[in-house]
């Protein structure tokens, strides 16, 4: 396999795990609306009617199949960050203390570990948008439109 396929699948496998990863937290908005009417106000203090959660819902599906495609990735690829990142700032404090443990021994702020990493991948599927050739974005160029 030549270097460029390589580059094309590694970024193809990238684009469609980090897509699958926010697509669940997306559809689980559409599942089970009244545990991010929950969330929100825990974290933000806002009440949010089910309409507005299935709205964010339906921009985020969307924004997860244009970046599993590889569609418009200027835009689709920094958007899946940016909604991710929103995430990150809100749990910030877990950063700091990784290590505490609940009193059944459970690592409390892990996912705050993952979404991190999470964050790193997605910024360097952006930075590696030139060398994503097995998307429609990059089909779309070499057909000259």
């Amino acid at each position: 396999m030549s270097e460029q396929n390589r580059e094309g699948l590694a970024l193809l496998v990238l684009r469609l795990g980090l897509a699958w990863f926010i697509f669940l937290w997306a559809a689980h908005k559409v599942i089970t609306p009244k545990q991010y009417q929950g969330l929100a106000r825990h974290f933000d203090g806002i009440d949010l009617e089910f309409t507005t959660i299935y709205a964010v819902a339906g921009v985020q599906v969307l924004i997860c199949v244009l970046v599993a495609v590889g569609a418009v990735r200027w835009i689709s690829y920094p958007a899946l960050a940016l909604m991710h990142l929103f995430t990150v700032l809100r749990r910030w404090e877990g950063f700091f203390d990784p290590f505490t443990l609940n009193d059944r021994g459970f690592p409390i702020h892990r996912n705050q570990v993952i979404d991190l990493a999470v964050l790193g991948a997605m910024i360097a599927l952006i930075l590696l948008i030139h060398r994503d050739r097995w998307s429609v974005g990059a089909w779309w160029k070499r057909r000259g439109a």
